[in-house]
């Protein structure tokens, strides 16, 4: 019996063409601020590129400062609200080690940096991802900005996460991080909530 795509439709997920030619793989990321301009430099190309929103994030070992993982806001793209550029990090970087965690004791600390305070989903998904520590760029409000709604994020989420072993950073180039989303309005990009 041959199953119906329609009914049984399959997910696959994968970078734009353009990832290469801004992420160095091989490179070691030494500081918070090198970390955040690949992580600015990932949410820049993918507005630039046209294949997303303006929001880009990246896993790294906190250690060594391997990058493991790049994630891009990939919503439009595949018609999924859930790739948030998190989630798409999140996602990527579990593949890529085979783990369904970033936390376990033959792993080494990994950190999520993001070019702008999570919303809702992605703070939980924070949570689970096993990250040890969040670094973000641009500010929540700078997001609301452009009508995007990141939805019920309070001061005690980022306690909750706190209170559970995750470090967080709050406005790492913020600026350059913001000029993105500027880019973004000023390129009439889509506003995808709900």
């Amino acid at each position: 019996m041959t199953k119906n795509s329609d009914t049984h439709p399959a997910i696959h997920l994968e970078y734009p063409d353009w990832v290469d030619t801004v992420v160095d793989w091989e490179r070691r990321y030494a500081s918070d601020e090198e970390k955040m301009r690949l992580t600015i430099a990932v949410s820049r190309e993918n507005v630039v590129r046209g294949t997303g929103g303006p929001f880009g994030a990246a896993i790294f070992e906190r250690d060594s400062g391997r990058l493991v993982a790049v994630g891009m806001n990939s919503v439009v793209r595949f018609n999924n609200c859930a790739l948030h550029g998190e989630m798409v990090a999140f996602m990527m970087a579990q593949q890529r080690i085979g783990s369904f965690t970033l936390h376990s004791p033959n792993l080494p600390t990994h950190e999520l940096f993001t070019s702008c305070e999570p919303c809702a989903m992605c703070l939980g998904a924070t949570l689970w991802s096993g990250v040890r520590r969040v670094v973000c760029g641009a500010a929540r409000e700078d997001a609301s900005r452009l009508n995007f709604d990141e939805g019920p994020v309070f001061p005690e989420s980022y306690r909750y996460l706190e209170d559970r072993g995750i470090a967080i950073v709050h406005h790492v180039l913020r600026e350059d991080a913001r000029a993105v989303l500027e880019l973004y309005r000023t390129t009439s990009g889509k506003i995808y909530n709900g």
